[in-house]
């Protein structure tokens, strides 16, 4: 890795131009991550997913199932996906399954796809993650207490 000098001489890593535009994170098949995920870039879901997810960028790929809240600017779902988006772009691709709730400010859906549920316009735009909550030092909109959704025992 090629080091940079600060102004004092002191050795620090290089910084990209725009932070985690670069960065795809991949989870694999065969893997289930159960929590949340937060990423400064491009994430893209092969495996199983039980959790809340915000991103600067999200692909669901074909055969991928995720269970949960997604806050990305940027959305693609090709596999299975139940409960939330809240996106600026969403696009809902002919192997999609989607069940639950999106927020959009645009929303294309392929021919074959499915979608049970309801969409609404969104009046803000969607924001990536700021570098506190990629290194948790704030809490992600997504996991705010506030917005965390009310379950009840069932008998």
């Amino acid at each position: 890795m090629k080091t940079v000098k600060d102004s004092a001489g002191q050795a620090k890593p290089p910084e990209a131009a725009a932070p985690g535009k670069d960065i795809v994170s991949i989870l694999g098949h065969g893997m289930l991550v159960t929590g949340n995920i937060v990423c400064a870039g491009s994430v893209q879901i092969f495996g199983c997913v039980v959790g809340d997810i915000h991103a600067a960028q999200l692909v669901i790929c074909e055969g991928a199932k995720v269970e949960g809240k997604i806050i990305a600017p940027e959305t693609t779902i090709q596999g299975v996906f139940s409960g939330t988006i809240n996106a600026n772009n969403v696009k809902l691709q002919s192997t999609a399954v989607v069940d639950g709730e999106i927020f959009n400010k645009s929303l294309t859906i392929e021919q074959n796809a499915l979608f049970e549920g309801v969409a609404r316009r969104l009046d803000k735009p969607v924001s990536p993650p700021s570098s506190a909550q990629v290194k948790g030092e704030e809490l992600a909109p997504a996991f705010s207490p506030q917005m965390a959704p009310v379950s009840e025992a069932v008998s």
